[in-house]
């Protein structure tokens, strides 16, 4: 039921692997370069997913709820300490290990693609959508792995985690498969978390990006509530 996880912890695992490797023939002017073009694409990214049709104040409130939630929890600081034990683990002296992993997690699990493809994997056995979502993920952790370094790498873990419980719990999911306005809101949503992952690579800012994840499943329940008041 999570076979297109599994390929798109695959895609992530070699797509690291060449972009370390890659990344120790080049120079620093040259990722810092490519750094700064790879952030602008993460941010028009953005703001295409943020122009889906759908209510913008709904999605306002889901953002302002889910931030609220997150920052209770304090998801940006946990993954920087799975981040942390990891390269303390492996005794790497990356000085961009822990930014590198929690840039990559957060990224590669943001959008509709990682939601409804892993609900349509888990539930109609469908992985289809996720074969996609590995390409595109193996070609992003190449030039993420490039710049950032090794950390990129163990982002796998956070995505097998993640998608493979959502996958699982499918049946629970069901209705985002049946209506496009749940799949709208939350490419909205994940639009406007992904824009501040662009904000933060590009160095303007330092958004905690990883506290905003909650919002992606709130976004859902406000829509139903929303339908069902309309």
């Amino acid at each position: 039921m999570i076979i297109g996880t599994v390929v798109n912890v695959m895609a992530v695992g070699v797509g690291s692997i060449l972009g370390v490797t890659i990344g120790k023939r080049i120079r620093s002017e040259i990722k810092d370069s490519v750094m700064k073009a790879l952030g602008l694409a993460v941010v028009v990214l953005g703001i295409k997913m943020s122009f889906e049709k759908h209510d913008f104040l709904l999605a306002l409130i889901a953002m302002v709820i889910g931030t609220v939630v997150g920052e209770l929890i304090n998801i940006e600081l946990f993954l920087e300490n799975i981040g942390g034990y990891f390269q303390q683990k492996f005794r790497s002296e990356s000085g961009s290990f822990v930014l590198a992993f929690v840039t990559a997690s957060v990224l590669f699990c943001v959008g509709s693609m990682t939601i409804i493809g892993a609900i349509n994997d888990g539930l109609n056995n469908d992985p289809s959508v996720l074969y996609i979502k590995s390409l595109l993920d193996g070609v992003s952790s190449i030039i993420l792995a490039s710049t950032l370094g090794i950390g990129v790498l163990f982002s796998v873990v956070v995505i097998l985690v993640y998608q493979g419980f959502l996958s699982l719990l499918a049946f629970k999911f069901t209705f985002l498969l049946n209506d496009p306005i749940y799949v709208n809101g939350i490419s909205v949503v994940g639009g406007i978390i992904i824009l501040g992952i662009g904000l933060n690579m590009l160095g303007l800012t330092k958004i905690k990006t990883g506290n905003m994840l909650p919002s992606l499943f709130i976004i859902p329940v406000i829509d139903f509530l929303a339908k069902i008041i309309a």
